[in-house]
């Protein structure tokens, strides 16, 4: 049986409107990449969404990269150990901060909806949680890329052309 994920999730922004059912993609999202990657533990994730102004000031003060971002994740494990909710015991997977107006640009510019976009950023995202990595490009890219799209294929978000990631995108 599943161990329980807990998903928090918080809109700091206020200049894109979140969609109905984007919490609940979300949600789904998360639990789709543990239970791919086998991870039976019970764990606890926070997505928060921001404006473009401060996922650049979140990049500046925690990677010294002077520019906004699509999304950023924040991992509290290491090596498949993660430090623990002492009131429930649920690993904590760590921290998820997309950018909802970088995500309204990206999906128009390929060509799909804001919910494919978003779903792929949680996606992304929880891999990083994972341990996962594409920073050296290589082979690991393309592991986590192919990881990514099976997730997203199976929850019916399949993309819908091909693009790849330039040496900027995070």
């Amino acid at each position: 049986m599943k161990e329980k994920i807990k998903v928090i999730i918080t809109n700091d922004q206020k200049e894109v409107k979140i969609p109905t059912g984007v919490r609940l993609l979300v949600r789904r999202c998360c639990n789709a990449v543990l239970t791919f990657e086998d991870f039976s533990e019970p764990a606890e994730i926070s997505v928060t969404f921001v404006d473009d102004e401060r996922i650049h000031e979140i990049n500046k003060e925690h990677r010294n990269i002077d520019s906004s971002t699509d999304v950023l994740s924040f991992p509290l494990g290491e090596n498949g150990e993660y430090d623990r909710n002492l009131d429930t015991g649920a690993c904590l997977l760590g921290d998820i901060v997309i950018s909802v107006p970088t995500a309204v640009r990206q999906a128009k510019a390929y060509g799909h909806t804001l919910q494919r976009e978003i779903g792929f950023l949680t996606v992304h995202s929880m891999l990083h949680l994972l341990g996962y990595d594409h920073v050296n490009g290589g082979i690991e890219a393309v592991h986590m890329r192919e990881k990514e799209e099976h997730v997203l294929t199976a929850l019916g978000l399949k993309r819908n052309e091909s693009y790849y990631m330039d040496s900027g995108e995070e």
